[in-house]
């Protein structure tokens, strides 16, 4: 608890933070945490559209299984001053 405590002091300090973010280590970490997250998107993008429309599509069969879209009828809205 102590060395969380001190450790939470020392970050507080806006000097020693930008001189650790000069450090080689920081640096070269930064550089391996934005690479990987850059190629984790750029994989993951289309697996995520293909997720997507798969679900898109699952909730359309469904909605029109279950009759939906409903037919319109006179008094069942429409566009404001549409004839019926």
């Amino acid at each position: 608890m102590a060395l969380l405590r001190a450790l939470l002091l020392l970050l507080s300090s806006p000097r020693l933070v930008e001189r650790l973010s000069e450090s080689r280590p920081i640096r070269a970490a930064a550089r391996v945490t934005a690479s990987a997250l850059t190629r984790g998107q750029r994989d993951l993008a289309p697996r995520l559209l293909r997720l997507r429309d798969a679900f898109l599509a699952e909730l359309k069969d469904g909605a029109r299984a279950r009759g939906w879209p409903w037919p319109r009828g006179p008094g069942r809205g429409g566009r404001p001053g549409s004839a019926p």
